[in-house]
């Protein structure tokens, strides 16, 4: 067979299209021949998307967009029983049973959310901390990104909280905070003493107060569970998360402009994602080891991957916006300062990255030796929630739109029996 018939043999085969296009992003590096699967299947795909039945529409223009290694399961598994429900085929006993498990796990995380919307009223930000962003429900849908299982409850409930703290701190190092009392609340966290609250001024002492009851809340719970080294891992990565900050914020009070290098060794760390993957594991139970806390602390390949896509794409979505107000320089400033190129040049370079770390992050998870496979999915989804969040725009700071229709998807919408 000639490879031109073999090509219109391929290309009239859609679903067997489809699926080719989907399995070649789980390439690793070096692999040629699904390098250059992605590249036909993507331009045919593209060049049919419009000429398809509507079924096949959806679904091309959907994969094209988000694919399935790249998307939250939740979501996907959401969308897929909408697709199923229309095929003639369908078994109608496991489509109702698969609605049914949906309907029921959105209620247990209905009920977790409304507990944690409870608890953050009762912190009073909107009060006593105006200035800052409120992303509690953006924080649920983060946390329901990482682990939607019913056993990892109390998991989400933490996960939920400190994505709605950290980013309460981040607006306040960000964009309100003076260099001085910013250089006392970052004083104050190293010490991690309840006494330093009288240095600081009142809306800090609020701040530092939630912060400290946020993890005397956690280390309860590892008291009760046996694994309270759990929580020296936490205070590490937390007052690493917090120098970080201060370190940026220290750049924009004296308009350094950092290398390239700079750049990088201390974003990586203020994105958050060496923190968030320490934390995720605080409350999954037994399979958490110590090593497992140990293996997060070493910033092994995996973790460095799912920063390098946090902070990446962060910096390419947001940094028009970020430009509108006094803000340090992004990977693409610092990029086109040391080589001299355009910002097309910084973000093709940037992009480049994220898909040599999302190989990264394939070619560990094929073959696990160091940590349990439930444990490594966490570090997954958490590159993931990225894929979809940050994919065409900062959706987290601007949640009205796209990632509105997502929280609505799974946390109010149930399926119809």
């Amino acid at each position: 067979m000639s490879k031109e018939i073999l090509v219109k043999k391929i290309i009239k085969d859609i679903d067997g299209m489809l699926n080719l296009y989907e399995a070649t992003h789980l390439m690793v590096h070096d692999e040629d021949i699904l390098e250059e699967a992605l590249a036909f299947t993507t331009t045919h795909l593209e060049s049919i998307a419009n000429q398809l039945n509507h079924s096949h529409a959806i679904q091309v223009k959907h994969s094209l967009r988000q694919t399935l290694h790249k998307n939250i399961p939740r979501l996907e598994a959401q969308r897929f029983i909408s697709i199923y429900q229309q095929d003639p085929s369908h078994d109608k006993n496991l489509l109702l049973l698969a609605k049914l498990d949906f309907n029921m796990l959105q209620k247990l995380h209905q009920k977790e959310f409304g507990n944690i919307s409870k608890w953050w009223s009762e912190q009073d930000v909107a009060q006593k901390l105006p200035y800052a962003r409120h992303r509690l429900v953006e924080g649920c849908f983060w946390a329901l990104g990482i682990y939607f299982e019913p056993q990892y409850s109390t998991a989400r409930t933490i996960m939920a909280k400190l994505t709605a703290l950290a980013t309460v701190i981040d607006d306040t190092y960000d964009a309100y905070a003076t260099i001085d009392e910013l250089e006392l609340f970052t004083k104050a966290i190293e010490r991690w003493d309840i006494c330093c609250l009288d240095n600081l001024p009142d809306y800090m002492k609020h701040l530092y107060k939630i912060n400290f009851d946020f993890y005397e809340e956690m280390e309860k719970e590892m008291i009760k569970e046996g694994r309270v080294y759990a929580m020296d891992y936490y205070k590490k990565e937390f007052i690493k998360f917090i120098l970080a900050y201060m370190t940026e914020a220290r750049w924009l009070s004296n308009n350094y402009k950092p290398t390239l290098e700079e750049y990088i060794r201390v974003s990586t760390i203020s994105s958050g994602y060496a923190l968030f993957s320490t934390t995720c594991f605080i409350a999954m139970g037994d399979i958490a080891t110590e090593d497992v806390f140990k293996w997060v602390s070493d910033v092994p390949k995996v973790i460095k991957a799912a920063i390098v896509i946090c902070r990446l794409m962060d910096d390419i979505v947001s940094d028009e916006f970020e430009k509108k107000r006094d803000h340090i320089s992004s990977f693409l400033d610092c990029y086109m300062m040391k080589y001299n190129v355009s910002r097309e040049a910084a973000i093709q370079e940037g992009r480049k990255r994220i898909c040599n770390a999302w190989k990264d992050i394939n070619e560990e998870c094929l073959i696990p030796t160091e940590i349990p496979i439930p444990c490594l999915t966490r570090i997954l989804n958490l590159s993931r929630i990225m894929d979809v969040v940050y994919k065409d725009k900062d959706n987290f700071t601007h949640a009205e739109g796209e990632l509105k229709t997502f929280i609505k998807a799974l946390l109010l919408d149930p399926m119809q029996i």
